[in-house]
């Protein structure tokens, strides 16, 4: 990500990804759905209640090591934006993220990464 001129911070729960959306804007979340103390979905949801009030939408792509196909349905009808399956593939991810940034308007250069180490 950091070679395409993207910032990455990472978050090791759902409760570090909210503090960090408090105090940073970023352009795009990669949200690890399995992680401790809060998980993906929880994460997604307080993300899109917060915007019911205030407006505005966060872009989200889902991780999951689960890649059946009502996995990523169930993703997306939690809010999130978009779907990647684990193992994740550099090309993979790069093409998913730079397909969400260019539907989401225009791109800054903060992402935030929430997998557990693993890329």
């Amino acid at each position: 990500m950091e070679k395409r001129g993207h910032t990455v911070l990472t978050a090791w729960n759902g409760r570090e990804v909210l503090a960090i959306l408090e105090n940073q804007p970023v352009d795009i979340v990669l949200m690890d759905v399995q992680m401790p103390e809060m998980d993906g979905f929880e994460a997604t949801a307080a993300i899109r209640e917060k915007e019911e009030i205030e407006g505005g939408h966060q872009v989200i792509i889902a991780a999951t090591a689960h890649a059946m196909k009502e996995d990523q349905g169930r993703c997306l009808a939690a809010g999130m934006d978009g779907y990647i399956s684990k193992p994740i593939h550099v090309k993979t991810l790069l093409e998913t993220v730079e397909r969400a940034l260019a539907h989401s308007g225009p791109a800054g250069d903060a992402a935030l990464s929430t997998p557990r180490g693993h890329h």
